[in-house]
């Protein structure tokens, strides 16, 4: 049975936290090589700029057998006026799974998904990004043993990859998100009802706040993004006074010794990370990127049918 990964929203609590616990299986070498996705067909279809997500998809695809197509921006006829819907219509027919960045409106990917015979992976639209949620479940489960009763920082823009925290962790128990977000560029108000939702049978916490100064006591994760997503600008011509101060720097370290340091990269060092910090010691983001291919394992092997679960 194919399944889509179009958002986290579309998995139950079970879902979600098999696929966590998959891709920690196969970040520590515990999964038995095989090659259960062999005779199937993968297109990787990019519009966006990846270097994490296409690779780890890419490579994953090919450890578990698959072969893959891969598609560029201008090589669909979409780019000629061709509709989605026609280009589902043909694809379907043709592969078994697509992984797709479009960049765009959640609509794109459910017209990806409005068939049953491929199965369809968001590997990142403009108001989630789901496969980069999971990678980041799975690094702080393989880091602490356990996401139950983490406290994780997360400064920057409440853009796809905030969102993509806020619908995973509210999920588990005890977990507190403290989300601090210039004014003018948080989350969206769908996105906070829905997390508030999952924390009412949960007991996580997720908390937004617009004041830099505002920090949490004790945190364990401190987590930041670069401040343009791809593919995006900014109009407001003074947005980079409004960041400066969420900038995770030397200090705001200093007043979490023991907390780990996570960035879903690529990183703008000067920015919204210091190099120091981003190239420090509490810095797992270049584990957290290798884990992107764990995870892609984990899910392709789930939306494909072969899981567990």
């Amino acid at each position: 049975m194919k399944r889509h990964l179009i958002t986290l929203a579309d998995l139950s609590d079970q879902e979600l936290g098999y696929l966590v616990s998959r891709g920690v299986e196969f970040a520590e070498g515990k999964v038995l090589p095989s090659q259960p996705l062999s005779g199937n067909v993968i297109g990787i279809y990019f519009r966006k700029t990846s270097t994490r997500t296409r690779t780890a998809f890419s490579a994953a695809a090919l450890r578990l057998g698959a072969q893959i197509i891969s598609y560029g921006p201008d090589d669909l006829q979409e780019n000629t006026g061709e509709s989605i819907d026609d280009t589902t219509r043909v694809l379907s027919r043709m592969l078994d799974g697509l992984v797709a960045r479009t960049a765009g409106s959640p609509q794109e990917m459910q017209a990806f998904a409005s068939q049953e015979r491929m199965a369809v992976i968001n590997a990142m639209s403009a108001d989630e990004h789901p496969t980069q949620g999971l990678t980041d479940l799975t690094t702080m489960q393989q880091h602490f043993g356990e996401l139950q009763g983490l406290r994780v920082l997360y400064l920057g823009e409440g853009n796809n990859t905030a969102a993509a925290l806020a619908l995973s962790l509210s999920r588990f128990p005890d977990i507190t998100l403290h989300l601090l977000t210039p004014a003018g560029y948080g989350l969206s108000q769908s996105i906070l009802d829905m997390s508030h939702r999952y924390t009412r049978s949960s007991q996580a916490k997720v908390i937004e706040c617009h004041d830099a100064t505002n920090l949490p006591g004790e945190v364990d994760v401190i987590y930041t993004t670069r401040w343009e997503t791809t593919g995006t600008s900014k109009a407001e011509p003074t947005w980079r006074d409004k960041f400066r101060p969420f900038s995770v720097t030397e200090k705001l370290l200093e007043r979490y010794p023991n907390a780990i340091f996570m960035h879903d990269l690529p990183a703008h060092r000067g920015d919204e990370v210091s190099a120091t910090v981003l190239d420090g010691p509490a810095s797992i983001a270049f584990d957290q990127a290798e884990n992107k291919l764990h995870s892609a394992l984990a899910t392709l092997e789930w939306c494909l049918g072969k899981g567990k679960i």
